[in-house]
């Protein structure tokens, strides 16, 4: 999971772009990156860290130019390093230089890279970003394809997830896969100034309006003559199929603050709550705890329903990045510990229901059980607001394998006496499919393994 963000027509796009970068930090702590144009030369500056540390002030100053795209980094494929940050550079010798920053994961992959290896196509890095770029060169240098035509051609051959910015000496592009996997939204300033990003509360801090979701499949054009959406004809390919939208996105990754898939994130995550608490008509308890900051509104919603009130028990640290991508367990367990407190003689012979929005390997949630029960619960209902996570996901989020997962591994009374909780409860996938308004238009596939993308087949 990455967070993306292209702006064209401000001289201030370098200071623009680190703006929305930082709206979108929870997408990515790993890693982040910028390319600017100018109109002549295009300048990339990508390092390890958060936003705020690589794009000081000075930094900016040294990216001028009207035209930018910013990428903050999730690992899912290739290692961290820098060589696989984003944005990735091409300059063709005979063709224009090309920057580009992606978002998903390609599932045909090796293929694509193997074929362009093939022909003379060197690679620098392990990431889905650089196999995109070089194909759209590859086609343009080799081929004397247009730079629409490449990206049409790589809907037909490259299969995945892309929500992705394209960046010219002099245009901006930006292209999302045939699936709307991941989400994607552009606007304009009061100004004029064309702004695309992961999400919309980046275009909020831009004050950005007039927004659209960049259409399945869709390629948007925007230079000196104005802004076209291109029809590719890959709609046609995919033979009515639905959308695939990630609905992880709406349950964990998203701010609360943004809205996409025509879904205001919050409310989603209230539903959910709320079908949550219908499991337990008869369920009693002194108060509803979140697990902070992703199951915040989903335990608003749950504490509506059974009128219960809700209490901020658990406090976070929000310099502590997301613990179940941490490459070892003894680096997730010191991540917890640092991540987490419990409010001082607030837990003390409470009865509660602790709302949680997934449980991946079911070792974080342990520790937060055991965290409050320390500080003195006497019951506590674990309470999760999605499926249990059974099946990887291919698109961008970085879940283990599956025999990593704890779902796979226990049954669910195994699983709630490794956790430590008195009972548990996960929200059904019938009652998922309520909280949002075009349930078919989702991808599921981490609860019940319907890909709509596997092995380079749509």
């Amino acid at each position: 999971m990455c967070g993306i963000l292209g702006f064209y027509g401000n001289d201030k796009a370098s200071y623009l772009t680190a703006l929305g970068m930082f709206a979108e930090q929870h997408r990515g702590q790993e890693s982040c990156g910028m390319a600017v144009s100018d109109g002549k030369v295009i300048r990339l500056r990508k390092n390890m860290g958060l936003v705020k540390a690589v794009f000081t002030d000075q930094a900016l100053k040294e990216l001028p130019g009207n035209i930018a795209i910013g990428h903050v980094r999730y690992p899912t494929k290739g290692s961290a390093t820098e060589f696989n940050s984003q944005p990735h550079l091409v300059e063709t010798l005979a063709g224009p230089c090309l920057a580009l920053a992606s978002n998903g994961d390609i599932v045909n992959y090796a293929e694509i890279r193997s074929w362009l290896e093939h022909r003379r196509v060197y690679f620098k890095s392990d990431n889905d970003g650089e196999l995109l770029v070089k194909y759209i060169a590859y086609k343009v240098e080799r081929e004397n394809k247009t730079i629409p035509d490449a990206i049409k051609g790589l809907m037909h051959e490259i299969k995945g997830a892309y929500s992705t910015v394209l960046l010219t000496r002099n245009e901006l592009y930006m292209f999302r896969d045939p699936f709307s996997i991941r989400p994607m939204v552009w606007g304009k300033t009061s100004d004029g100034t064309v702004v695309v990003a992961s999400e919309s509360c980046a275009l909020d801090t831009l004050y950005a309006s007039d927004r659209k979701e960049v259409p399945s499949a869709g390629i948007i054009k925007v230079n000196e003559e104005g802004i076209s959406v291109i029809e590719n004809g890959v709609n046609l390919y995919r033979q009515e199929k639905h959308q695939s939208h990630c609905i992880f996105e709406q349950i964990y990754f998203s701010r609360p603050d943004s809205h996409h898939f025509n879904e205001n994130v919050y409310e989603v995550r209230e539903k959910i709550g709320a079908e949550l608490a219908k499991l337990d008509a008869d369920l009693e308890a002194d108060c509803v705890i979140p697990v902070p900051d992703s199951s915040n509104f989903i335990a608003l919603g749950y504490a509506q329903e059974k009128k219960l009130p809700l209490s901020l028990g658990l406090i976070r640290n929000h310099y502590v990045g997301r613990t179940f991508i941490k490459p070892e367990q003894t680096i997730r367990d010191e991540s917890v510990r640092q991540k987490f407190n419990a409010l001082p003689n607030f837990f003390t012979d409470k009865e509660i229901v602790l709302i949680d929005d997934s449980i991946v390997r079911g070792t974080t949630i342990r520790q937060i059980v055991d965290l409050i029960k320390q500080a003195g619960a006497k019951k506590i209902h674990l309470r999760i607001g999605s499926p249990q996570i059974k099946y990887s996901c291919y698109y961008g989020i970085d879940t283990p394998t599956r025999e990593e997962l704890v779902a796979n591994q226990l049954s669910l009374e195994e699983i709630r006496q490794k956790s430590g909780a008195d009972t548990l409860k996960h929200l059904p996938m019938e009652a998922l499919r309520k909280c949002v308004t075009s349930s078919s238009d989702y991808c599921y596939a981490c609860f019940n393994g319907e890909y709509p993308v596997r092995n380079g087949k749509i």
